[in-house]
C-alpha cells in the first residue's frame, strides 16, 4: 500500500459530505475520523513520502513520535466533535468541519514548509464557516476578523519560508530558531495562531460566537496546531518561557470578571496554552514531553468543558453566568461531566491535567526557573478559581434561575461521557499516554510531594473563592462588555488614522486655495503678454503636480512613521 498523508481522509471525505443524504452523511461523518485514526495507528516511525511540485521536493508525509501523538489526539477530538454535533442537519458546517480537522492533521504530518503553508491556510479558510454558521451579525463580523488574522498568519509563514529557502536552499520543516529574519517571521506566524499576548484577541472574539458544536471543534485544533509547530520549529527558544508565563497569568484577571461562560473558557484556553509554550521554551526532553502531554490532555478536557457549556446554551438560549443557576436539577449528566472537566483542567490528582501539567512545573524546577515556576503555580490556582469553580458553580448551582431545561440530547451526552472517561483514565493510569510521548519518560507524577503540594494549592484556592463569595468581594456576574487590548486597534487606531486623514485633507484644501489664488493673480497680470501665456500655463500645471507629489510624500511618510 502506498502511504499518504492521513489528513487527506477527512479533507477529501468532507468534500463529499454535502452530496450525501442525511442518514448516510451521519454514518460517513463518524467513519472518517475512525478511518483516519486506524490509518495513523498503522504508520511506522520513520515513514516519509515525498513529491515533486514546481521544482521543489515536498515531504508530504513525515512520521515520528511527535507527529503521531498529535495525529492520535486530533482524530480522537474529531470523532468526539462529530458525535457531539451528529444531531445537527447542516451539511455545509459538517463538510467544513471535516475539511478543517483534516487540514490540521495534514499540517501536523507535513515535513516541509510549503506543505505546511497549504494546510495552514486551509484550516483558516474552512474553520471560519463554523463561526459564520451561527447566522448572527456578531458572528459574521467576528468571523471576518478571525479570517483576516488567520490568513495574515499564513502570509507571514509563507514570507518566512521564502526567506529561509533563499538563505539555506531548503524548505525542510525542522528546527528553525530565531537567528534569521525568516525564522522570526515564522515564529510570529506561529505565535498569532497560538494566541501570544497582544495577538490573542481573535480567540476570545471568535470562539464564543461560533455555533454550539463549532466552538467545541475550534477549541481542539487551531491553537494546538500552533503548539505542535512551535515544538517542532522553536524548541529551546528561551524567550518563549517568558511569553508562555505571561500567557498563563494575564487571562486569569479577564476570566474572573467575564460574564459569558464560553468566553471565560476562551480565556482559560489561552492560559493553558501558556503552560505548553513554557515547556517548549525550556526545551528539555522532560519539558517537551510535558508540553506534548498537556496538549493531549487539554484537547480532551477543554472540549469537554465547551461541550457542557454548549449543551447549556442550546437548552437555555443563554450562556451568561448572571442568567444561569440551578440547572443541576434537570441537567444532572451535563453537570457531572462539567465537574469532571473542571477537575481535569484544575489538575486534581487522578485527573489528566495532574499527570501532564506537573511535568512542565518539574522541568522548570530542574532547570532553575524558580520565578517562572512561581508564576505558573499562581496561574494554576487561578485556573481552578475561574474554570474549576466559576464555570460549574454559576452555570449549575449559585442562585436558582428558575430554568428547568431538558437534559442534553443522547449523542451529546455520549460524546461528553467518552471525554470524561478519558480525563479520568489518563489521570488514573497515565502509562499509555507516557508511552506515546516524544521522548522516553522517567517521571513519577504521584509522588507524595506532588500530590500534597497540589492538594494544598487547590484547597487554598477554594477557600479564597469561598471567602470572597461570603464577604461579597467576588466580582458579581454582570451583563457587561469587558475591554481587552484589541480595543486599541479596533476602536482607537481607526479614529487616530481618521484624524490624520482629515488633517491632511484640510492642509491640502488650504494649500491648493493659496497656490491657485497666487498663480491666478500672476497669470492675470501677465495675460497681456500673449507670448508668455503658454509658459505660465505650463508653470501652473507643473506647480500643481509638484504640490500633489509633496502631499502624497507627506502622507506616506506619516503612515511609515505610525507603522514603526
Amino acid at each position: 500500500m502506498v502511504d499518504f498523508n492521513p489528513g487527506l481522509i477527512m479533507v477529501l471525505g468532507g468534500l463529499l459530505v454535502p452530496l450525501l443524504s442525511s442518514s448516510v452523511r451521519r454514518v460517513v461523518l463518524l467513519a472518517l475520523p475512525i478511518a483516519g485514526l486506524t490509518y495513523v495507528i498503522s504508520l511506522q516511525v520513520g515513514t516519509t513520502v515525498t513529491a515533486d511540485f514546481m521544482g521543489y521536493t515536498l515531504e508530504v508525509l513525515r512520521v515520528d513520535k511527535l507527529t503521531l501523538l498529535w495525529g492520535y489526539v486530533f482524530h480522537i477530538a474529531a470523532f468526539l466533535g462529530v458525535l457531539y454535533a451528529i444531531h445537527e442537519d447542516d451539511p455545509v458546517q459538517a463538510a467544513m468541519a471535516q475539511i478543517y480537522m483534516g487540514s490540521a492533521v495534514a499540517a501536523v504530518f507535513a515535513g516541509d514548509l510549503i506543505t505546511l503553508f497549504i494546510f495552514w491556510e486551509l484550516t483558516a479558510i474552512s474553520s471560519v464557516f463554523l463561526i459564520w454558521a451561527s447566522g448572527t451579525e456578531r458572528s459574521f463580523h467576528a468571523g471576518m476578523r478571525y479570517l483576516v488574522v488567520q490568513i495574515g498568519s499564513g502570509v507571514l509563514l509563507l514570507a518566512g519560508a521564502v526567506i529561509i529557502f533563499a538563505e539555506t536552499g531548503s524548505i525542510h520543516f525542522g528546527h528553525i530558531g530565531v537567528e534569521t529574519f525568516g525564522g522570526k517571521l515564522v515564529l510570529v506566524a506561529f505565535g498569532i495562531k497560538c494566541a501570544f499576548p497582544l495577538l490573542h484577541n481573535w480567540l476570545q472574539d471568535a470562539y464564543p460566537e461560533a455555533t454550539v458544536s463549532g466552538t467545541v471543534i475550534l477549541s481542539a485544533f487551531t491553537t494546538k496546531l500552533a503548539v505542535y509547530a512551535l515544538a517542532r520549529g522553536f524548541a529551546g527558544t528561551e524567550f518563549l518561557i517568558y511569553i508562555g508565563a505571561t500567557m498563563t497569568a494575564f487571562p486569569i484577571f479577564f476570566a474572573v470578571i467575564e460574564n459569558n461562560l464560553r468566553r471565560v473558557l476562551a480565556y482559560s484556553l489561552n492560559n493553558q496554552l501558556g503552560f505548553m509554550v513554557v515547556g517548549i521554551g525550556v526545551g528539555t526532553e522532560l519539558a517537551i514531553n510535558g508540553a506534548a502531554g498537556h496538549a493531549f490532555a487539554h484537547i480532551i478536557y477543554k472540549a469537554l468543558l465547551f461541550m457542557t457549556m454548549g449543551a447549556v446554551l442550546m437548552r437555555t438560549g443563554t450562556i451568561n453566568g448572571s442568567d444561569l443557576g440551578g440547572l443541576y436539577k434537570t441537567m444532572p449528566w451535563t453537570t457531572g461531566f462539567c465537574i469532571i472537566g473542571a477537575a481535569s483542567i484544575s489538575s486534581f490528582p487522578l485527573m489528566s491535567g495532574f499527570v501532564t501539567k506537573s511535568m512542565i512545573l518539574t522541568a522548570l524546577g530542574v532547570e532553575g526557573y524558580w520565578f517562572i515556576w512561581a508564576i505558573l503555580l499562581f496561574a494554576s490556582a487561578g485556573v481552578f478559581h475561574h474554570s474549576g469553580i466559576k464555570i460549574p458553580y454559576f452555570a449549575f448551582f449559585a442562585h436558582d434561575s428558575g430554568m428547568r431545561p431538558k437534559e442534553a440530547p443522547f449523542n451529546m451526552r455520549f460524546s461528553m461521557g467518552i471525554a470524561a472517561f478519558l480525563c479520568i483514565a489518563v489521570g488514573v493510569y497515565p502509562a499509555p499516554l507516557y508511552a506515546i510521548l516524544p521522548f522516553d519518560v522517567d517521571y513519577i507524577p504521584y509522588s507524595p510531594a506532588h500530590v500534597i503540594t497540589q492538594l494544598q494549592l487547590l484547597m487554598f484556592s477554594a477557600l479564597a473563592f469561598t471567602f470572597l463569595m461570603l464577604t461579597g468581594l467576588y466580582p458579581p456576574e454582570l451583563k457587561s462588555t469587558n475591554l481587552d487590548t484589541d480595543w486599541f486597534y479596533r476602536r482607537l487606531a481607526p479614529k487616530f488614522f481618521l484624524s490624520i486623514t482629515t488633517t491632511i485633507q484640510r492642509v491640502n484644501q488650504r494649500g491648493r486655495r493659496i497656490l491657485v489664488g497666487t498663480f491666478d493673480t500672476i497669470i492675470r497680470l501677465l495675460d497681456r503678454y500673449s507670448s508668455m501665456q503658454v509658459v505660465f500655463i505650463w508653470i501652473n500645471s507643473a506647480s500643481t503636480m509638484v504640490f500633489c507629489a509633496l502631499v502624497l510624500l507627506c502622507f506616506f511618510l506619516i503612515l511609515f512613521l505610525t507603522s514603526i
